[in-house]
């Protein structure tokens, strides 16, 4: 069976292109730290397109994973939602009866645009502007974390993920994407400037790559594909694969 996605009519470029990402295209003399607020809302289509390599792949196949694993009658958690990709790739998938979809971020800039970008989905989806460590998780057969673990702090991200797995049906599938970083520093260097280069080539200057860089260091905390595996097996996930990709960025499924 082989499925055929076209990307040009996918979730994520459907999401209106508000602005271009202009952020750190000037030198900031006092830069602070990343943060998804008004102004990364304004720009994140064109930001999450130019910065991610395989970002669109991963958001159309997510809604084909979750199509196959939904079950009726459960609920369907995109932790970290944004702007709703995600959420939108699912909801168009998922032809279960019954199946609640719910969106979940602690910004309320996302999540206020969120709702003009869902209100024409014909399968309904709630949002919730909560912390994800806070929110109320149960009867799940599908939960993502799409780029969203990365900025939970490194030293609670077993609890989320207990959690989840404890909220988990038999047979229910976690998608985790993730920036990954490598123990191997060679390989570490190589993925690294292969991913400025891909900045490159999507329009981004030097300043603006070492600009966003030094703000986001501190607030995104890459961890090893392994460490991520290890910390899935313990919380009972049985079948775990890397099954996307490219250079420093990953994405994994985990089967309950």
């Amino acid at each position: 069976m082989y499925v055929v996605i076209n990307f040009s009519t996918h979730a994520l470029l459907r999401l209106p292109m508000t602005k271009p990402d202009t952020l750190y295209a000037t030198p900031h003399a006092n830069l602070g730290r990343f943060a998804f607020d008004e102004h990364v809302v304004e720009v994140f289509p064109d930001m999450i397109q130019r910065s991610v390599p395989g970002y669109s792949t991963i958001i159309a196949m997510t809604g084909v994973i979750a199509g196959r694993y939904a079950q009726a009658g459960s609920n369907i958690y995109d932790l970290g939602s944004s702007l709703g990709a995600s959420t939108l790739s699912m909801a168009r998938e998922i032809n279960k009866h019954d199946c609640n979809i719910i969106g979940v971020d602690n910004s309320a800039a996302m999540i206020e645009r969120c709702r003009s970008y869902i209100a024409n989905s014909v399968t309904p989806i709630t949002l919730r502007c909560e912390n994800i460590q806070k929110t109320e998780i149960n009867n799940a057969s599908v939960v993502v974390l799409n780029f969203t673990l990365q900025f939970v702090p490194a030293a609670e991200r077993a609890a989320l993920i207990n959690r989840i797995s404890e909220a988990m049906r038999p047979g229910g599938i976690l998608i985790l994407s993730e920036k990954i970083r490598f123990a191997d520093t060679h390989l570490q260097d190589l993925n690294t400037d292969l991913h400025h280069a891909f900045k490159r080539a999507n329009g981004y200057s030097e300043l603006e790559i070492a600009q966003k860089r030094n703000a986001i260091e501190e607030v995104l905390i890459p961890e090893t594909l392994v460490e991520h595996q290890q910390r899935l097996r313990t919380a009972g996930f049985s079948s775990i694969d890397v099954w996307f990709q490219c250079f420093n960025f990953a994405s994994l499924v985990a089967i309950k």
